[in-house]
C-alpha cells in the first residue's frame, strides 16, 4: 500500500517486466486470471501485474480495512 504524508491512497503493483506502478482500487470492475493476473478498470484500462489474483485482492481489503480504521498498512 503507497502512504502519503501518512494516508494510504493506493495500492502497489507490480507489471510483468517489473516495473512498479500504483493504483487506485476503487476503479478496479473485475479481477481475471488467465493465467495472468488481468484488472480492468471502470475507466476502461487493462492492466496485466505479477501478483495472483488473492495478492490483488488482499491488497485492497487491506487498503479498504486501513481507511476505515484510520491505520497505516505495512
Amino acid at each position: 500500500m503507497l502512504n502519503y504524508w501518512g494516508k494510504n491512497i493506493m495500492i502497489k503493483l507490480s507489471r510483468l517486466n517489473g516495473v512498479e506502478f500504483v493504483l487506485n482500487c476503487d476503479l478496479i470492475e473485475t479481477i481475471e486470471k488467465t493465467p495472468d493476473t488481468v484488472i480492468h478498470t471502470t475507466t476502461g484500462n487493462k492492466y496485466i501485474v505479477r501478483e495472483t489474483q488473492d495478492e490483488v485482492i488482499s491488497k485492497v481489503i487491506e487498503y479498504k480495512n486501513s481507511i476505515i480504521t484510520g491505520k497505516k498498512g505495512v
